[in-house]
């Protein structure tokens, strides 16, 4: 799979590439902005961008995963960021959540999970960062259909929205992944989702969950 870094900062940019290489990524480039990034497009098959890089330090990376996704509907983007930046990261999700993921830069340090995130996004799945979840699940306006959901729901629709399968959010939460399946049921329900949505519910409820 190959891979484009977009990382101002030096020793992280190289440690991420040093990382991935180590995993058997091809990463094809590693690069300090977004302009870069960019016209590096055509050579990945996926992308790691930080969210703040040159010349303003502020959403330049955000902005460059965007024009990628327009270039290239679903272009698989992992988006870092040092800080909890719910808003931008609402706006990131809006316009499609497949192959999207968005995390704190200190889940780097988990190589394991790192990586599987990564994998994730590149599948086509979504991952986002539980301190990101929360905050955005906190912001829920009242009369949202979010509100209705029952504690466990929410936090189900959480680990769903951190990429989880079923199997893996029923360990979590030591359950069965039958009453995993049943607490999704009333999530859609909930959520408005009918049958008709087919296979694009999950991805619909983790939009909704998501989205101011």
């Amino acid at each position: 799979m190959r891979i484009v870094i977009a990382e101002d900062d030096t020793l992280l940019r190289e440690g991420l590439a040093l990382l991935l290489r180590s995993e058997g990524f091809d990463v094809v480039a590693a690069v300090d902005t977004g302009e870069a990034f960019l016209g590096m497009l055509d050579d990945a098959d996926a992308a790691v961008l930080d969210v703040r890089m040159p010349p303003t330090f502020t959403i330049e990376g955000l902005e460059a995963a965007r024009e990628a996704r327009r270039r290239r509907p679903g272009f698989p983007v992992l988006v870092l960021s040092a800080y909890v930046e719910d808003r931008y990261a609402g706006q990131l999700v809006a316009e499609g959540a497949d192959g999207l993921g968005y995390l704190l830069k200190e889940r780097v340090g988990d190589v394991g999970a790192f990586v599987d995130a990564l994998r994730r996004v590149a599948a086509g799945g979504t991952v986002m960062d539980p301190e990101v979840v929360s905050q955005l699940m906190s912001r829920r306006a009242t009369g949202d259909p979010i509100r209705t959901l029952t504690p466990r729901e929410r936090e189900v629709l959480g680990l769903m929205a951190e990429g989880l399968d079923n199997q893996t959010i029923a360990g979590r939460l030591v359950v069965s992944d039958t009453a995993v399946s049943k607490h999704i049921g009333n999530i859609f329900a909930k959520l408005g989702l009918s049958p008709s949505d087919g296979g694009h519910r999950r991805v619909l409820a983790v939009l909704a969950y998501l989205q101011d």
